[in-house]
Order: C-alpha cells, then sequence, then structure tokens
C-alpha cells in the first residue's frame, strides 16, 4: 500500500509533478479566511479547492458528498482530469487536505496525495510560494468513477453498531464524544452512537501538525485491529483524517459516514448514549 504522504523535503528535492491544491477550511471555533490567506501565500501553480463549494448544496448537513456532475465540473473548471497528478495540503493543521484527499478518491482520483505539514512545513524547506491573482486554468474534461466502498449512510452505521466484524471510529474531542460539552451546530444532541469507539483526530498529528511515525499510528489503531472501520466525526471532515491514517499506518482503509454527527444527532430516531466508553 502507497501512503497517501508527502514529505515536503522529499518533493523539494525530486521536484514538484503535482499540481498543488489548497483545501484548507476553518473548523468550528476556528478564525481566519483561507481565501484572503491563499491569496497572500500559497504553492507556486497552487488552486484553490474550497471544501464548501466542494459540497452538495441542497443538503441539510454541512461538507456533504456532492454530486457526480457537481464534482466533474468543479474539478474541470480548476483545469483538472482524472489523471492529474493532485497533492492536497492546508494552511494550518490537515482537516481540509485529507477530506480533499478522501473526496477525490471517493470520486475515483488515483494519483493524490497529502503534503505531511501543508504549507508551513513546504515553506520550511524553501519551497517556492506566490502571492497575488490566480492565473485562471485552462478547462478540462473530468470524468469521475465512483468508489461506493469509501462512503457509508446511516442506515450502514445502524447496522455496524450491532455487527462484530465493523466498528465506528468518532474522530471529535473527548468531552464532545462524551457529551461534556455541547455541540457547535445548533439542534445536534450530544453523545456518540452505542458501542461507537472515540479517537481524537489530533491523536494521529503531532504538535507541528505532521502525522505520526507508522508505527506509532498502528498503536492508536489497535482498539479497532481486524475491524472494518467507519469513520464519523462532526461534519465529515476530520474523520478523513482517521482514514488517511490508517492507510499511512499501512492498515486497511475504511469508510467515512458522510453526514457524520451533524446527521446522526439531528435525527430523534437514531440511538444516542453519553458518558466516557
Amino acid at each position: 500500500m502507497i501512503s497517501p504522504l508527502l514529505d515536503a523535503q522529499a518533493i523539494l528535492s525530486e521536484g514538484l509533478r503535482y499540481v498543488p491544491l489548497d483545501a484548507s477550511v476553518l473548523l468550528p471555533g476556528q478564525k481566519g479566511d483561507p481565501d484572503k490567506a491563499f491569496a497572500e501565500a500559497r504553492m507556486v501553480g497552487a488552486r484553490r479547492f474550497d471544501i464548501d463549494v466542494f459540497s452538495d448544496p441542497e443538503s441539510a448537513y454541512p461538507h456533504t458528498v456532492p454530486g457526480v456532475a457537481r464534482f466533474c465540473a468543479l474539478m474541470g473548471a480548476l483545469g483538472l482530469t482524472e489523471d492529474t497528478p493532485i497533492l492536497f495540503y492546508d494552511q494550518r493543521g490537515s482537516a481540509g487536505a485529507c477530506r480533499g484527499w478522501w473526496l477525490a478518491r471517493l470520486f475515483g482520483h488515483r494519483d493524490v496525495r497529502i503534503l505531511d505539514g501543508g504549507l508551513k512545513a513546504w515553506r520550511e524547506v524553501g519551497g517556492a510560494v506566490e502571492s497575488g491573482p490566480v492565473h485562471e486554468p485552462v478547462p478540462a474534461l473530468y470524468r469521475a468513477r465512483l468508489e461506493y466502498g469509501l462512503l457509508a449512510g446511516a442506515g450502514d452505521v445502524l447496522a455496524a453498531l450491532s455487527d462484530d466484524h465493523r466498528i465506528v471510529l468518532d474522530a471529535r474531542s473527548a468531552p464532545r464524544f462524551a457529551a461534556e460539552v455541547p455541540e457547535p451546530r445548533p439542534g445536534v444532541r450530544g453523545g456518540h452512537m452505542p458501542g461507537a469507539l472515540n479517537l481524537d483526530w489530533t491523536g494521529l498529528l503531532d504538535a507541528e501538525g505532521f502525522f505520526l511515525k507508522p508505527d506509532v499510528l498502528r498503536t492508536r489503531f489497535a482498539p479497532v485491529a481486524g475491524r472494518k472501520v467507519i469513520a464519523s466525526c462532526g461534519s465529515g471532515l476530520t474523520a478523513a483524517t482517521l482514514l488517511a491514517g490508517l492507510e499511512i499506518a499501512g492498515l486497511p482503509s475504511g469508510a467515512m459516514f458522510d453526514g457524520s454527527w451533524a446527521e446522526w444527532g439531528s435525527d430523534p430516531q437514531a440511538p444516542i448514549v453519553t458518558g466516557k466508553v
């Protein structure tokens, strides 16, 4: 299995053959303007992959997967085909880059990687950046091949809760998982699915925002060893970090519950428990 990660120094040494895509996104409680930051400093040749734009505008929940036609049109507008090598990065953290990586994989993109440490790592090794207006790319034809096995719905999650071969892994913080703090989105109950396990996505990264080494990641994922993972989080963003972490660790990847807790916690019929596991 090829790791989804690329090291900034290795890219600089070998030459950048990937089209960089800035997928920076704000998580609940974060402040800033990713579009403004992109205009001020980006990898040379980078294009803006706005997670909110690459979502279903008709969905009741945030960040859900767009339709095939929408995804293909947006990728084509960025001048990308399904065969273009692409490299996702964040201005800070990894949530947007991992979501972009997973989304591209879902639509059948093969040559897609994540820049470990994001733009900060790139600049630290002397990688070139640019600023100002972006030159509009020449539109291209993008054709998707949807990989249905990477996506899970609420019905799949419900079935997994009573299946010894599957496990729901929740990327939210421990206090949110236990309902010790309120959810950041109005109308969403606190707690977690019965039988779900908690692995805060930030526990896969070091203090500088780099992924931990594969052997350390394998210890983090030890509680789910041998079981098919369905990753969940607040709205489908940080769960992608868990899925990337599995592959970096050399473990079988899993599926994403795209609606995540925004969907589950909004459903009055969905079973919920509170407290620590």
